[in-house]
Formats: structure tokens, C-alpha cells, sequence
């Protein structure tokens, strides 16, 4: 299924650029910085490791979790 933009008003095209980026458009560490990297633990390590492993990866100083990962 081929994604497309619908705009009602020219005008309106421009109007993204007020508030950050085209979701497409948006640069990796704005991605990192903003956003959720959804993971499937594996039996072992703990949640704790496991974000800091993300964090060490990511090069990141803040990272967490939201619940048990296990």
C-alpha cells in the first residue's frame, strides 16, 4: 500500500516546518532523542542491564524502562 500525504490547502504544506520535521523527514538523533526502541528481552539479563546495554549503544545518557521487560 503506497503511503501518501493528503493537503486540503497549499498553504498548509508549509506549516510543518513551524514545528520540527515531516515524520519521514526526521533526522536519526532527533529519532533517538524523542522516541521508543521497543525490544524483545531475552531470558537472563535483567531490565536494569538491559537499559544500560541500550544506553552504551546508543551512546545516550538517559534511557529506562517502562515495566518489567521480562
Amino acid at each position: 500500500m503506497k503511503e501518501e500525504l493528503l493537503i486540503k490547502d497549499a498553504e498548509e504544506k508549509e506549516i510543518w516546518k513551524e514545528y520540527g520535521y515531516l515524520p519521514k523527514e526526521r533526522p536519526v538523533p532527533e529519532l533517538i532523542k524523542y522516541g521508543i526502541v521497543n525490544l524483545n528481552k531475552p531470558k537472563g539479563p535483567t531490565s536494569h542491564q538491559v537499559t544500560a546495554w541500550v544506553k552504551k549503544i546508543l551512546e545516550i545518557r538517559k534511557a529506562g524502562h517502562a515495566g518489567t521487560l521480562d
